[in-house]
């Protein structure tokens, strides 16, 4: 018995060693645990690590309020996580209410012109006298330099889209001559290394249940998750099919942009 834990690639590596051993006809059950904080893997209502990475994201994002809001003109920038799905900035920035401008990869937006986030950032400024300001990880990459570069995983390395949008909000300010504090947080390395939630060492624990139960039931090429609240068995295919992202029509972007407040950037 094999049990593969991790996100969408581990899971087509465990789907590459089921048909392998499939092939050769060798008595191997595979069977996958979706562990990935970005909660990305298709199919599934929440994987491992999600609960915990949004809930030590307000950590971060309590910080870059409590620092916008104590300066003159005070502006928070906050980058988590989400190379090609921005749930954790999604449910992070709805959950802490804090937040003004949520930014993902899966929503187009400008920095610049009369509708992007600069013209709005300073009405907030000149409305509420400070802003915050969440983004992912994998958002706005078409204002930034392609370098072609690999990771060890094989994944594009992303520009940082943080450090771009701060350089970008010093640059405007100073340009129209408006005084701006602005501080910038990247708490990616904290929210990953943290001890895991009550409720995500719950999931984990049924989770690896499960993956023991279909094993000695003779299951191969199969994770488990929970599925419209049910813990299920999947093929493996199917969730790694492509990545789950956020459906910018879906009511839960809308409740964020609701309690941001902020427009559409374009």
């Amino acid at each position: 018995m094999l049990f593969v834990i991790g996100g969408n690639g581990t899971h087509a590596g465990a789907n590459a060693i089921h048909d392998e051993c499939r092939r050769r006809r060798m008595q191997v059950a595979v069977v996958g645990v979706p562990k990935t904080i970005d909660n990305d893997i298709m199919l599934m209502d929440k994987t491992f690590g999600f609960d915990t990475a949004v809930e030590e994201a307000q950590r971060a994002i309590n910080s870059a309020y409590i620092e916008a809001h104590s300066a003159y003109h005070g502006i928070g920038i906050v980058k988590l996580m989400g190379r090609s799905s921005g749930f954790i900035a999604m449910h992070a920035s709805l959950a802490s209410g804090q937040i003004d401008i949520c930014l993902i990869p899966e929503v187009p937006f400008n920095l610049h012109g009369p509708h992007g986030v600069l013209q709005h950032l300073k009405y907030l400024l000149e409305a509420k006298g400070s802003a915050v300001i969440c983004v992912a990880e994998g958002a706005g990459q078409d204002f930034l330099e392609k370098t072609n570069a690999k990771d060890a995983s094989g994944n594009a390395v992303l520009g940082d889209i943080g450090v771009h949008i701060q350089q970008q909000i010093k640059k405007y300010f100073k340009e129209i001559e408006v005084t701006t504090d602005v501080k910038y947080i990247d708490p990616t390395y904290m929210i990953r290394a943290c001890r895991a939630n009550a409720s995500d060492r719950i999931l984990c624990t049924v989770l690896g249940q499960n993956a023991v139960h279909g094993a000695f039931a003779g299951y191969s090429g199969i994770t488990v998750g929970i599925c419209n609240t049910h813990y299920v068995y999947f093929p493996i295919p199917e969730v790694i099919a492509q990545p789950k992202i956020v459906d910018p029509n879906s009511r839960m972007w809308h409740r964020c942009l609701t309690s941001t407040g902020q427009p559409d950037f374009l």
